[in-house]
């Protein structure tokens, strides 16, 4: 036997009974159960934060590839927003419309990364189950991490098309005709 757990009814109960088994024969070492869940989960600490690092590197690095997509595509619609302008539509009006459409993206957007998530998730859990033989999961997917995933997936697509939007509508109608 490597390991036994033994429940106490008070801290003097529990100190008594390390004593006892400490001195029970050589190479007895008793530890109490918070001691070692602390030092066991400094590793998972560890882990969780550069799953975190990997996770704020990942939404800075989507941020910047949605903003040069949604330039992109505003670009690609000069000649029409050049044309609105000069029909009369107002700047802010266009503005909104982009906004809207990259809102729209990001909802899309986000309704198949959670897809995707769930996907991958379920992935690891049955691969990994079948290699270790047991019942935990390995990777899931929380109500928490879908509703961040999707705040911060629409937050950055709303100023993402702003942005974008609002470069656009600040040049002149007749320069963005080329002229």
């Amino acid at each position: 036997m490597d390991r036994f757990a033994i429940a106490t009814r008070s801290p003097r109960a529990t100190a008594d009974a390390i004593a006892r088994i400490n001195d029970a024969a050589y190479g007895f070492r008793a530890h109490r159960s918070t001691d070692i869940a602390v030092e066991t989960s400094t590793t998972f600490a560890v882990v969780s934060r550069f799953h975190r690092a990997i996770g704020v590197i990942t939404i800075v690095a989507s941020a910047i590839f949605l903003l040069c997509i949604m330039l992109l595509k505003v670009e690609e619609r000069r000649r029409d927003v050049a044309a609105m302008r000069l029909m009369g539509i107002s700047a802010r009006t266009v503005v909104r419309s982009v906004v809207l459409e990259a809102a729209a993206i990001a909802v899309l957007g986000s309704a198949v990364g959670v897809g995707v998530g769930a996907l991958a998730s379920a992935l690891v859990n049955r691969h990994y189950q079948a290699v270790y033989r047991t019942p935990l999961r390995f990777s899931i997917v929380t109500g928490d991490i879908v509703l961040l995933a999707v705040a911060l997936s629409l937050a950055l697509g709303i100023v993402a098309g702003w942005l974008a939007a609002r470069r656009l509508v600040r040049t002149p109608p007749l320069a963005l005709f080329g002229r």
